[in-house]
Parts: structure tokens; sequence; C-alpha cells
């Protein structure tokens, strides 16, 4: 039998673990891996370490799911690839452990929701993006180099000005202060 893996996590310097912990420690982890990160932040140390650490056997051990995931995908990503790996998963609160049927029931229904969910977000976007567009929005971020640039780019090169020194005055690459200096000539209306 493998070992139970705690993993705890708070959102600010304010907020304690020993909570968590304490409840995790009682559930019977011998190591509780303590990670202090927002909820949406991508860098959770701890969590990587245990994620590294469990081994085949053992049991990756949560106070609440939120506690684990960004979102409800992450969270059942992360689950599946502990499946995958031959490590549990158990949440104390939700009372949900992959170990049981019923728990790895009720994990297929939340990923069968979840993937609903991000369907309609899916749907959701790209009917606003066309709404957008029909009502002649430009989407995406602005473009770098705006008419001014192009025209302060083709002033600096008639003064003699190298490409690398157009680019590094006006925070462009050199590729973009060529395509500037290329704006309305014939070889670029030509291609």
């Amino acid at each position: 039998m493998g070992q139970l893996l705690g993993y705890a996590r708070v959102s600010t310097q304010d907020q304690d673990a020993s909570l968590q912990v304490l409840a995790l420690e009682a559930a019977g982890c011998s190591k509780v891996f303590i990670d202090q990160a927002s909820g949406s932040t991508t860098k959770r140390p701890e969590l990587d370490k245990l994620l590294a650490y469990a081994r085949e056997g053992d049991t990756l051990v949560v106070w609440r799911l939120d506690r684990l995931g960004r979102s409800t995908q992450h969270l059942l990503r992360t689950i599946e690839e502990l499946g995958q790996r031959g490590v549990g998963f158990r949440s104390l609160t939700e009372a949900i452990s992959t170990d049981s049927a019923s728990g790895a029931l009720l994990l297929t229904i939340m990923s069968a929701i979840a993937q609903f969910e991000l369907s309609l977000v899916k749907e959701r976007t790209t009917a606003g993006i066309q709404a957008a567009r029909n009502r002649g929005v430009r989407i995406g971020r602005p473009p770098k180099v705006t008419l001014t640039k192009i025209e302060a780019a083709k002033e600096m090169k008639a003064a003699g000005m190298s490409t690398a020194d157009i680019g590094e005055a006006l925070g462009l690459s050199r590729r973009s202060v060529y395509r500037a200096l290329q704006v309305n000539e014939p070889s670029a209306q030509a291609s």
C-alpha cells in the first residue's frame, strides 16, 4: 500500500493553511505539500514537487477539490494524469475518491459537464466574435506598426539611418521596419 500525500493551498499571505493541514494529517497523510498561490496561477512549486514525488500506489489527498485545480478542466486533467500513473485521488470535504466506483462515476460525470461547459464557452466566444465583426469591430491586438511609425521609418531611411537604428528608435523589429518601408511601394502592392 502506498502513501497518502496531502496537498494544501492558500491564496494569499494572510490566509493560513493550518485547517487544511490538520484535516490532511487526521486523514493519515504522511507528507503534506503546501503552496501559497492564487487559484488561477500556473506556478505551484509544491504541487509540482508532490507530483514528481508520488509513486504508483500512492494517493493524493486534498481538503477540498478547489485546492487542487485552477479550473474544472485542470482538476480533471490532473486527476486523470494521476490515474494513468497509478496514483489515486481523494478529496476529504466532497468525500470523493478514485478508489471507489461511485467516486470514479462522479469524476466521470464532472468531466462530461466540464467538457459541455467548455463547448458552450467556445460557441459563445465564436458567436461574439462573429457579431463584433459584423458590426465592423477589428478583432485582435492593434497593429504595432502604425501609419505614424511607417512615415517616421521612411523619413529616417531617407535621412540615411540604418534599418537596425530605425527599429531601435521606433521600438520595432528589423522585419517590421522592412515591411514598413515597403508600404505603398509598387513591390509591396504586388505582393
